[in-house]
């Protein structure tokens, strides 16, 4: 007993003023997400926008310049006390990540996917090669010290070659062009590059801990390449059981919490591997809601609470990591606008050559690069990655938050205007009767029983 005891004492629980802070910062992040997340909305944009502007509104952006005092206060500058905050977030966006893997329309994959792959390969090819040139060529300054460059570098393409589906499909939702033969494409094509980007940054994460030597590199394929067999075989038939035996057992709750245990576990699993942790949820998603077997509507509670509270509050968290009075000095600025040059032109230009390789015209490729432009949620999980790993200083990782809202608030009026010139097809007005009706009856049915804040990150294609 006097052994327990003694084992229990060791670890002190935390300190009253840490969770007191904890509570506040949370507290507070929350109702600035929400207000900001809605007014957002409200001006016609993604409710992220406003979700990363209360962070960077209470962070050094803005609040630590006009009140130092009371912004070192409520979000001191210490590690434990942002790791604590920092953990919250990356909880959210494991689960987050789930999500938009059991949203991928694998059907629609098999379906399209020999032109899909001729886009997505070109929209992933230009932006990731334009992106490693310019890695090499950003200024020291904004690579993290003892950063490798080529890490940097590989980090910073992988950075500019990926889309984000969340966003798109909510894009294309909205405009009602879901059904439409260029909405099918862009979501195809974005979702093969959600995949491979994912792959991208797990290696490249392996990389940052491991260095680039050829016996490092050799094993963290190896990890990756056994993450996909058991992901393949042994992690489909657990996870199809596991789900099919909550589903089935008919006690409330327990699809969502097989659901999180699944998605934690591997996510840890992947970690283990040296891979990224939310590159196991993302695969882990897949599973879930490409099974037959599974309800996903019984998920819809760890939806909301994934969408309405985790998400926003990992954003503002996000947010409160940009110090954009750093882009007050003309040659950041400067870089800055390369970056996001780069990010548009190379993503824009590969889509918009990958759709004329496919036997689109012009103005269908036009439109298939202004979808596939939007960054939107995965950029900004991605910058995140990129901070964590030492790789990303402030002003860079600022950089690419902005480069993932700025190509989101593009897209919309981008995409009106190639799509005005693009004429419907029998084909697609049998779509809209198919897909859009349905979705119209869901939209009204979601607003009359409930509102949620976070409905531009999760689409249900």
């Amino acid at each position: 007993m006097d052994s327990l005891t003694s084992a229990a004492a060791a670890v002190a629980p935390i300190p009253t003023h840490a969770l007191m802070i904890l509570l506040l910062q949370v507290g507070v992040l929350l109702a600035a997400a929400m207000l900001l997340g809605q007014l957002a909305r409200r001006l016609g944009m993604p409710s992220i926008v406003g979700e990363l502007a209360a962070g960077v509104i209470l962070g050094p952006s803005l609040l630590a310049q006009v009140a130092p005092g009371p912004a070192h206060w409520l979000f001191p500058q210490d590690a434990v006390q942002m790791h604590l905050l920092d953990a919250l977030g990356q909880f959210g966006v494991i689960l987050l990540v789930g999500f938009t893997g059991m949203h991928l329309d694998l059907k629609l994959v098999r379906r399209q996917g020999s032109r899909a792959a001729v886009v997505s390969a070109a929209g992933l090819i230009l932006p990731l090669g334009l992106g490693v040139w310019l890695g090499f060529m950003l200024p020291g300054e904004l690579r993290a010290e003892g950063a490798d460059a080529t890490v940097f570098a590989l980090f910073v393409g992988v950075a500019m070659c990926v889309s984000a589906i969340p966003v798109i499909a909510r894009t294309l939702l909205d405009m009602k062009l879901i059904h439409r033969n260029v909405g099918q494409m862009i979501l195809v094509a974005g979702t093969i590059d959600d995949a491979v980007g994912w792959v991208l940054v797990s290696l490249i994460a392996a990389m940052a801990t491991t260095g680039l030597h050829t016996g490092d590199v050799t094993l963290a394929l190896g990890h990756m390449a056994v993450l996909l067999i058991c992901t393949l075989t042994v992690g489909r038939y657990l996870v199809r059981t596991a789900m099919r035996a909550a589903t089935r057992s008919g006690v409330a709750g327990l699809p969502v919490m097989t659901a999180v245990v699944l998605m934690v576990l591997s996510a840890a699993g992947s970690h283990a591997l040296g891979l990224e942790a939310v590159f196991g949820s993302f695969l882990c998603g897949i599973l879930i809601g490409s099974s037959k077997d599974i309800d996903t509507t019984a998920l819809s509670p760890l939806n909301t609470t994934v969408m309405a509270v985790l998400a926003p509050l990992f954003f503002a968290t996000a947010g409160l990591r940009m110090d954009l009075s750093a882009l007050a000095d003309p040659r950041i600025a400067l870089w800055g606008l390369a970056v996001f040059g780069i990010a548009v032109f190379g993503k824009f230009l590969g889509a918009f050559v990958g759709g004329l390789f496919s036997r689109m015209n012009r103005w269908e490729s036009l439109a298939l690069g202004a979808g596939m432009n939007a960054r939107g949620v995965i950029e900004v999980i991605i910058a995140m990655i990129g901070v964590r790993l030492g790789l990303l200083t402030v002003e860079m990782y600022s950089i690419v938050v902005l480069v993932a809202v700025l190509t989101s608030l593009m897209a919309p009026p981008l995409l009106r205007i190639a799509m005005n010139r693009v004429e419907h097809t029998a084909e697609e007005e049998m779509r809209e009767l198919r897909v859009m009706l349905p979705q119209d009856t869901a939209a009204t049915t979601t607003t009359a029983s409930t509102t949620s804040g976070g409905k531009d990150r999760v689409a249900h294609p």
